[in-house]
């Protein structure tokens, strides 16, 4: 996972796999010493930041053999991969995989409703789709019966809105390329922001040749207070009405979605993958269960 997707804080990588902040803390010690991983602390103007993690030299070589894969054909460069300390995208990477590690830590509690069963990095993307669109990152969820395959739209709150919007016709053309409707959701810091983003898309949408080919919906940080979950599972996603079908009030949770755009809910459910190059397999979103052979300490 942090070969996939660049970097996780300590709580992400809580969400993916570990019964505890302690737990995890436990075994990324012994990782870190073994140079598996490399860690690293963002300086923060209030407060302390919280450790983050990215992939070491001996975690990359063993990624590689237990694939099968030369080393050197991963492209794995150490100063790369802890250089993200310096990137300006370094919030935008991380706040992009916190939705998707909650969506992990969801589909992980007992008696849960809906699972996680396809995510891919912004680099995954760019490699599939890039001469179209460029998504900061696709998605797959399943939930009592439905299921939602998503581009994810990040927003940081720098980007121009036009510029934001624009990429809507680089989705249709996606669409009409692939025959393939694959809704986009924007994910926003602010509700005030989103009102404003709104009205962009909007705007482009109803400019567009066939917009239903690109449904689209948005949510922010901020909704978590006007419903019962935190999640971007729950009831916190508002359609722009061009794109819906039937126009339905209030905020839909994720897998409503799939409902509302029945002509984007994938037929199968397996994930199709083109390998470009010769790399790791995709790893499954959600941590192997554990077995009785497991070390235990």
């Amino acid at each position: 996972m942090l070969y996939e997707h660049k970097v996780f804080t300590t709580h992400q990588i809580v969400e993916l796999g570990y019964p505890s902040v302690r737990a995890a803390n436990h075994r990324l010690l012994d990782l870190f010493k073994w140079r598996v991983v490399d860690r690293f602390q963002p300086f923060v103007d209030l407060g302390t930041a919280p450790m983050h993690y990215v992939l070491d030299i001996a975690g990359a070589v063993a990624l590689a053999y237990e694939d099968g894969i030369d080393r050197k054909a991963l492209g794995y460069r150490h100063e790369d991969a802890i250089g993200i300390a310096h990137s300006l995208r370094l919030a935008h990477t991380v706040g992009t995989n916190g939705i998707f590690t909650s969506l992990v830590a969801l589909s992980r509690q007992p008696g849960a409703h809906g699972r996680l069963t396809a995510w891919w990095s912004e680099l995954r993307c760019k490699r599939l789709f890039g001469d179209m669109v460029r998504p900061d990152a696709y998605g797959r969820w399943r939930e009592n019966g439905h299921q939602i395959e998503f581009f994810l739209e990040f927003d940081f709150g720098t980007e121009d809105l036009d510029t934001l919007a624009s990429k809507l016709y680089g989705y249709e053309k996606l669409a009409l390329a692939t025959g393939i409707t694959t809704p986009v959701l924007v994910w926003l810091p602010t509700n005030r922001r989103e009102a404003s983003a709104r009205k962009a898309l909007a705007k482009v949408l109803s400019a567009l040749d066939r917009p239903t080919l690109v449904p689209i919906a948005t949510s922010t940080a901020q909704t978590t207070s006007v419903v019962s979950e935190s999640t971007p599972a729950a009831a916190r996603w508002l359609p722009v009405a061009e794109s819906a079908t039937t126009r339905r009030p209030g905020r839909l949770r994720l897998a409503e979605l799939a409902q509302l755009w029945p002509y984007a809910e994938p037929p199968g459910t397996a994930t199709p993958t083109v390998l470009a190059r010769q790399e790791l397999a995709l790893a499954d979103p959600l941590p192997p269960a554990p077995t009785a052979s497991q070390f235990r300490r």
